[in-house]
């Protein structure tokens, strides 16, 4: 049996999944969480040694659960890449790591951002990199660093992003993934290289920088050292992969003209392919991003919303406690109850409305200092209120997002659904209600574990392109459509939702 190795390199936590290269079917997964550091308020910050002990045990338990298909390491054709975006992991010159990553959910670095866009002109470096410099980004993250821990940025010989230092452990192989690079606010994304430009005006070096690989080629191979740790075979093939976002497309078959994705996972994602690089100009600053697909040759619009599941998360830990005893004492998951409690109350929540901005908000608003909370709140309102506003609130979030993808003129003929929230059927019936479309989803129930596969698919020979692997292994298994009953409701419950912001930035949006 030939089969193919997923590794997602998450926010909370790290899966490798290993699937059968003929279908696409789920042989065996693992999950390994690690740690995530706030030390400050906007801050966050991770280990990357937190990340390769729990990729190593992942790796290893993943090709013990596949033992019972009598899959064998010599099964295993090729591994793929997915990760988090945008973080920063400095290696020295014995290529050891100075410090914890900034990670992708930091707002730390206002200040550089103004420094990096007013140094190389606004104008001229959305041409440059087709993208602002925002604090989610990894160049101001490596701007915050010179600034404020000098001592530690001299000793940097290298930046890698976070899937890319699991590559170097795995292959000893420096290199940075494409759709990945997009993200750092120094990559030419029309050309796909380097932008010397930007470089120079902000005085980087550009050895910092490893050489830019191909999403869907092979990047390097595993070592004897980590065959002796994961069980894997020496010199089996590593693919290029891709950023998480790109991958989760590629894993749902976003791969051709007039598809589209929402994702929903610690972060929200609306993600429209693209053939051409087209840039939002309705502004002076792009609303969405334009990144590299991992599809060669081809590009993708996404806008982000920071706090997705992370607002669930934060009502399941703080306010969510009884749903958490059941789940330890009935194995019901925690979200799900909350959703059934949600459901008790009317579209709309009677008027209570939630704004998602926990970690600052990207599209549209991209504002690093935004703050979230409930607003509408009376006495009639209860805990159920509460919780389903907070569903709510992130839907209309993402029709932010949804909207300003339509006005660039791309066609999302079909919306399919992915991560961890997707899974709620409540959920897709919300945002299809609240976006107007039709929510699909897949048998790639594994995201964007299942399309770095796919790409270590291509890498290896298994398949001849991408858009061909999504063909051979990707099926709509469910469909989702909006019920119009509740579209007055939605839409009145919007346009409220639209103009709190404008109305409280003067008073919350501002750094603690």
């Amino acid at each position: 049996m030939q089969t193919l190795l997923g590794i997602d390199l998450g926010t909370t936590g790290v899966k490798a999944a290993l699937f059968s290269a003929e279908d696409g079917h789920v042989l065996s997964s693992a999950f390994v969480n690690y740690p995530l550091v706030h030390p400050q308020p906007g801050w966050a910050e991770q280990d990357p040694a937190d990340w390769w002990q729990a990729t190593v045990v992942a790796i290893e338990a993943c090709l013990t659960g596949a033992v019972r298909y009598h899959v064998q390491p010599s099964d295993v054709r090729g591994v793929g890449l997915s990760g988090q975006m945008h973080g920063v992991v400095l290696l020295d010159e014995h290529q050891q790591v100075l410090r914890p990553c900034i990670i992708w959910a930091d707002q730390r670095s206002e200040a550089q951002c103004r420094w990096m866009t007013e140094r190389v002109g606004a104008a001229r470096l959305i041409k440059l990199v087709s993208n602002p410099a925002l604090p989610g980004f990894s160049a101001p993250k490596l701007l915050w660093i010179r600034d404020n821990e000098p001592e530690i940025f001299a000793r940097a010989r290298t930046m890698l992003l976070p899937k890319d230092y699991i590559r170097f452990r795995l292959t000893g192989k420096l290199a940075m993934e494409i759709s990945d690079a997009a993200g750092t606010c120094l990559l030419d994304v029309k050309q796909g290289t380097w932008s010397r430009e930007v470089l120079e005006a902000i005085a980087l070096d550009p050895a910092l920088l490893p050489p830019v690989v191909a999403a869907d080629a092979v990047s390097g191979t595993i070592t004897g050292e980590v065959a002796a740790l994961t069980g894997l075979l020496p010199g089996t093939p590593v693919a290029g992969g891709g950023a998480d976002n790109a991958c989760g497309a590629v894993g749902n078959g976003v791969v051709l003209p007039s598809l589209a994705l929402v994702s929903i996972g610690t972060s929200g994602v609306v993600l429209a392919y693209a053939d051409t690089p087209q840039v939002d100009m309705s502004g002076p600053v792009p609303r969405v991003h334009t990144f590299n697909h991992a599809v060669p040759h081809a590009w993708y619009l996404m806008g982000v919303t920071q706090g997705a599941g992370l607002s669930l998360r934060w009502v399941r830990d703080n306010i969510g406690l009884p749903e958490q005893a059941l789940e330890r004492w009935t194995g019901l998951d925690a979200y799900e109850l909350l959703a059934r409690e949600a459901e008790s109350v009317p579209a709309g929540s009677d008027g209570l409305l939630f704004l998602p901005y926990l970690q600052g908000e990207r599209t549209p608003h991209l504002d690093a200092y935004a703050r979230g909370g409930w607003i509408g709140l009376t006495a009639s309102h209860d805990r159920r209120h509460l919780v389903r506003a907070v569903f709510e609130g992130v839907a209309f979030s993402l029709k932010d997002c949804f909207l300003i993808i339509q006005e660039q003129g791309l066609p999302m003929e079909q919306l399919r659904a992915t991560g961890g929230g997707a899974k709620s059927v409540f959920w897709r019936q919300m945002i299809a209600d609240i976006l107007g479309v039709e929510l699909v989803t897949t048998n790639a129930t594994e995201g964007p574990a299942f399309g770095a596969a796919l790409l270590a698919g291509v890498a290896s020979g298994i398949y001849s392109s991408v858009p061909q692997a999504c063909e051979a292994t990707i099926r709509v298994v469910e469909r989702t459509g909006p019920d119009r009953g509740n579209e007055a409701a939605y839409a009145q419950a919007y346009e409220t939702y639209r103009a709190l912001y404008p109305a409280l930035k003067p008073i919350i949006s501002k750094p603690l």
